[in-house]
């Protein structure tokens, strides 16, 4: 066999590697990012009912309930963008930390069992968030390096890959906590 037959071969099945490598990544991101979205969805589940149940004790806190109730409805619409879904995630991520720092005010509602339940069941989902977000930054780590690196880098752009943004963490979530705070 020719030399030239040979190295058509190794270029034709380098090509196919490295387009089956970048399809794989990029199917990889968007499976995990729709297992992120699956257990967001679990967490708009909750909101109401932690709503419902908080609101008759938090009247001060009415506007924080209706912009989380607000939240919710905006994160459910259809079409919205990858983009949007996570910024919106990080709004109700925030919404949320607060409704449970106002329900530390009020000792017969964190009593409640109800309330105890669903705060529960909000760590919970909380902590399933977290795990899936940081899998889904790896997936989009790696998509990302591979449309940027050479050689895949090449065929990327003739696919028009673009890159993808992961979960960052919003800016009041970076501030160190008080501990002293904490315990007054």
């Amino acid at each position: 066999m020719p030399i030239s037959v040979i190295v058509l071969i190794v270029i034709a099945l380098a090509l196919v590697l490295m387009y089956n490598s970048l399809v794989s990544k990029k199917n990889q991101v968007k499976n995990i990012f729709a297992s992120v979205d699956t257990v967001l969805k679990k967490r708009y589940d909750l909101i109401p009912n932690l709503v419902a149940t908080v609101s008759k004790y938090m009247e001060h806190e009415k506007s924080l309930l209706t912009e989380v109730t607000k939240l919710r409805a905006e994160a459910n619409k259809p079409n919205i963008s990858d983009e949007q879904k996570i910024a919106l995630d990080a709004k109700v991520s925030s919404a949320l930390g607060s409704i449970m720092i106002a329900v530390e005010n009020y000792p017969d509602l964190k009593a409640n069992q109800n309330v105890m339940h669903l705060q529960h069941s909000l760590n919970e989902i909380e902590e399933q968030i977290s795990a899936a977000r940081r899998a889904y930054n790896q997936a989009v780590t790696d998509y990302n390096n591979a449309i940027e690196m050479v050689p895949t880098n090449f065929m990327a752009t003739m696919m028009n890959y673009s890159r993808k943004e992961v979960f960052k963490i919003i800016e009041s979530e970076r501030k160190n906590i008080n501990v002293k705070d904490l315990f007054h």
